[in-house]
């Protein structure tokens, strides 16, 4: 998927409870693998909400979608208050693994990995067990998430977000809670099944040595205290 934005602004409160997110320039073409690295509270989940399409923006120049051959005025749907259109386009073509993992507690491990595809009425392909294999999750499918680890909730989520072949996979911090060596296995298998399916891949995560040495791209994002109090964050151009 083709993203492009330009002069994109989205801001929460006022005076010294403000928090703006401005994003001058974002360009990135179809399979691209790209890292959001900054401190915490920087913007980067509130970017990944953005192209989530679960956040609006306030004001935008430019904020274009393409999943295929066509772009989508993704800041005209949300100014018309095209809700299912966005929901359309949100349930087909993204794939979103939530830093808590937000795996639905009463389902099976199974049953949460092919949710996206029940959704979208696609039928099963096998793709559950081969998503489940790839991230070694397999011996799992039949257990609830309460029974999982950490880092096989984490597994399950990235499995889930790829089941139904997304052309932009989002994750915020997968491997925030995981140990040095599972975050390293965790980001490895994401990247690689995002990689098979040609999928455009975006990573928030404060680990950015983690995010080079997994050949990530990096895009910088950093924030100022300002004058009212209030804190303005902005997405640098990539390293």
């Amino acid at each position: 998927m083709k993203i492009h934005l330009q002069q994109v602004l989205k801001q929460r409160g006022q005076g010294a409870q403000r928090y703006s997110l401005a994003i001058e320039h974002l360009l990135l073409e179809p399979g691209a693998r790209v890292a959001l690295v900054g401190p915490s509270g920087c913007g980067k989940s509130t970017l990944l909400d953005l192209l989530a399409l679960v956040l609006a923006p306030d004001t935008a120049e430019t904020f274009d979608l393409q999943p295929a051959s066509t772009a989508t005025d993704i800041a005209g749907l949300w100014r018309q208050g095209r809700q299912s259109q966005l929901a359309q386009l949100r349930s087909q073509h993204l794939g979103y693994v939530l830093q808590t993992g937000g795996l639905l507690g009463f389902l099976d491990v199974r049953s949460n990995i092919a949710l996206p595809r029940q959704l979208l009425g696609m039928p099963d392909n096998g793709q559950v067990l081969r998503l489940a294999q790839a991230l070694d999750v397999q011996e799992q499918l039949d257990k609830y998430p309460a029974q999982l680890s950490i880092g096989q909730r984490q597994r399950v989520s990235c499995a889930r977000a790829l089941a139904h072949g997304p052309r932009l996979l989002l994750a915020d911090e997968p491997t925030a809670a995981l140990d040095p060596l599972n975050a390293e296995r965790v980001m490895q298998l994401l990247l690689n099944q995002a990689e098979a399916t040609g999928a455009t891949c975006i990573v928030a995560t404060h680990d950015e040595a983690l995010a080079q040495h997994a050949g990530l791209s990096i895009l910088r994002m950093s924030c100022q205290r300002d004058a009212d109090g209030g804190v303005s964050a902005h997405l640098e151009r990539a390293a």
